[in-house]
């Protein structure tokens, strides 16, 4: 029942309700570090790989949470978050990053950012020695220029979890074996291998609000 009162919170503030909370302009914890950003998604661990996830946006007023958008239930990695992220270590990376693109298995849902609609041919590539590693590529397995086998960390991107999602900016240094394949994604249910997963519906609705520049601020409640 929780989540269905935040999806039907977070549809009513998206289909056309002011955007923000009426009242004094707050101070979050991500406010000096995200530069001229106007929105963040503000992702808080409370505890093994459970997390909540709050809508910010910055008025003339200052920053102000998102009617609807406010403690959203979310999922993490299996083994929580970590301020030091490596490939396989099955935790979300704290800390901030950009909010680069959308994509997903189903149609375009709408947004201000760029939409990909992925297929079979859609990989992630997490071949430490790959030049590509850590972006999207497309091709045919047999024809594919980097290790595709799971054990290599390549994700295909065909997959129920991946029906939307938006990749946050993490090791964009490309750097072999910092970490790749981070999105908000839609849950399972379950724990995530790093990523941060929430409800389609509530995915949705945040993706067609996103717009360029936007980021994700993750952080622990035991800081």
């Amino acid at each position: 029942m929780r989540r269905l009162l935040t999806v039907m919170c977070v549809a009513i503030l998206l289909a056309g309700v002011p955007p923000a909370v009426a009242q004094a302009a707050l101070n979050p914890w991500f406010s000096a570090s995200v530069g001229r950003a106007t929105q963040v998604l503000a992702v808080t661990g409370t505890g093994g790989s459970d997390a909540t996830l709050d809508v910010w946006q910055r008025t003339a007023g200052g920053w102000q949470p998102v009617s609807g958008g406010v403690g959203i239930p979310a999922k993490i990695g299996a083994k929580g978050m970590s301020p030091n992220h490596f490939d396989g270590s099955m935790m979300t990376p704290q800390g901030i990053y950009t909010l680069d693109f959308s994509f997903g298995t189903q149609p375009d849902p709408g947004g201000g950012l760029r939409y990909i609609r992925v297929g079979p041919n859609h990989w992630w590539d997490g071949d430490m020695k790959s030049p590509t590693y850590n972006t999207m590529q497309v091709c045919d397995k047999q024809n594919c220029r980097f290790d595709t086998a799971p054990s290599s960390g390549t994700e295909n991107l065909d997959i129920p979890q991946y029906a939307h999602a938006v990749v946050m900016g993490v090791n964009k240094e490309r750097i072999p074996g910092k970490g790749g394949a981070f999105f908000v994604h839609s849950t399972d249910g379950g724990a995530t291998a790093g990523c941060v997963a929430i409800d389609d519906a509530t995915l949705v609705k945040i993706m067609r609000w996103l717009r360029p520049g936007a980021m994700i601020a993750v952080t622990s409640a035991e800081g």
